[in-house]
C-alpha cells in the first residue's frame, strides 16, 4: 500500500481517504471514540460503507482494541501479524503502524477491503459480496467462480457480515414489521408478575425467574429466534427504528451512555403507547413501564437474519 499524502493509491486507482458515501451509521451503534473513523474510512472506496465497516469490527472484536484470538489474530480489526505486516498503515500520520490502535487499524481494514475489491472489480455480481467473499475466500477463489465461491464457511461469512450491516446502518425508510413480534409479546405477557432474578434466564432451578436480557431472550426463542444472553449484543439484532416509528415487539434500550451502544445496561419489549414488559431490578416483578425516560438509547426491530448473524462472544 502506498501513502501519497493521505490518498492511497489502491490497485491504480486513487481512492480519497474522506468519502462521501450516503450510508450513515445508527446513532450509538458504533461506540462514539470510533465513529467518526468508522464514517470516514467507510467510505473509502464503492464496495465499502460505514456500516458495512461497522460490522465487521463488531464481528471480529466487538470494538475491542485489546482482543487477541487463540489465532493471535490482534486489535479491533483482528489482524494476524503477517497480514498487517504486509496490509497495516499508519493511519494517523504519527509514523508508527500500530494494531493495537485503532486511529491506524481501522483504517487499515477498510484499505485492505478496498484493495480486495479492486483485484475483483470486473467479477460479475455485487461488488461488496465479492469483496467479502475475497476477504474469506482469497480474490483468486472468487475470480475462478466468477463471484461468491461455493463455499458454505464463505457464502454464511458474506451473508453474516451484509446482515449484521442492516442493524449498524441508520435507516433510510421505514423499517418491516417483525413477523415473530406478537408471539415473543404474548410470552413477555404471560409472565407479568414474576419475581426479578440477576442472570435468571426463566429455569425451573430459577423459579421461572429473569432478568431484561434473559426475559427478551426467551420471548424470542418462543418465536423461533435466538438471540444473544446481553443486551448490548441484543441491540444488534436488527435495523433501528425511531421512536415515533415503534411498533409493539420491538426491543427498546436503556443506557447511561447514549453514544455508546456496547454500554447498554438495560432491555424490554414494546408494547404500545408508550410502555414496555421488562424486568427491571432485583426486589421488583416482571412488569409494565414507560420508555420515555432520559436514559432511552434506542430501539431495535429484531429480524431472523440479524440474529442468525450475530457472534456468540465478542
Amino acid at each position: 500500500m502506498l501513502l501519497v499524502v493521505g490518498v492511497y493509491l489502491v490497485a491504480g486507482n486513487l481512492v480519497n481517504g474522506a468519502g462521501g458515501g450516503s450510508v450513515s451509521l445508527a446513532k450509538g451503534a458504533v461506540p462514539a471514540a470510533y465513529s467518526s473513523l468508522v464514517q470516514k474510512w467507510g467510505n473509502l472506496c464503492s464496495a465499502l460503507n460505514p456500516a458495512l465497516l461497522a460490522a465487521q469490527l463488531y464481528q471480529e472484536s466487538g470494538f475491542n482494541p485489546n482482543a487477541k484470538s487463540p489465532a493471535k489474530a490482534e486489535g479491533i480489526a483482528q489482524f494476524i501479524p503477517g497480514t498487517w505486516a504486509t496490509h497495516g498503515i499508519d493511519g494517523n500520520g504519527d509514523g508508527v503502524r500500530n494494531v493495537w490502535d485503532p486511529n491506524d487499524a481501522i483504517p487499515s481494514a477498510a484499505s485492505y477491503d478496498c484493495q480486495l475489491a479492486s483485484y475483483v472489480k470486473d467479477v460479475p455480481g455485487n461488488q461488496s459480496e465479492n469483496m467479502l467473499a475475497s476477504y474469506n475466500a482469497g480474490a483468486y477463489a472468487v475470480i475462478k467462480y466468477q463471484g461468491v465461491p461455493p463455499y458454505a464457511e464463505t457464502k454464511n461469512y458474506v451473508k453474516t457480515i451484509t446482515s449484521l450491516e442492516q442493524s449498524f446502518a441508520a435507516p433510510v425508510s421505514r423499517v418491516d414489521p417483525s413477523e415473530q413480534a406478537a408471539t415473543a409479546i404474548t410470552y413477555a405477557q404471560s409472565k407479568l408478575g414474576t419475581p426479578y432474578l440477576w442472570g435468571g434466564n426463566g429455569t425451573a432451578d430459577q423459579d421461572g425467574r429473569f432478568d431484561c436480557s434473559g426475559l427478551t431472550k426467551a420471548a424470542f426463542e418462543s418465536a423461533g429466534i435466538t438471540l444473544p444472553r446481553v443486551a448490548n449484543d441484543q441491540y444488534n439484532a436488527g435495523p433501528h427504528p425511531q421512536r415515533a416509528e415503534l411498533l409493539p415487539g420491538d426491543l427498546v434500550f436503556f443506557s447511561d451512555d447514549l453514544t455508546n451502544s456496547r454500554a447498554i445496561r438495560h432491555v424490554g419489549i414494546y408494547v404500545g403507547g408508550g410502555y414496555m414488559i421488562d424486568a427491571p431490578r432485583t426486589g421488583a416483578v416482571i412488569r409494565f413501564d414507560p420508555i420515555d425516560t432520559p436514559d432511552y438509547f434506542g430501539a431495535t426491530r429484531v429480524t431472523e437474519d440479524g440474529a442468525k448473524a450475530l457472534p456468540t462472544t465478542v
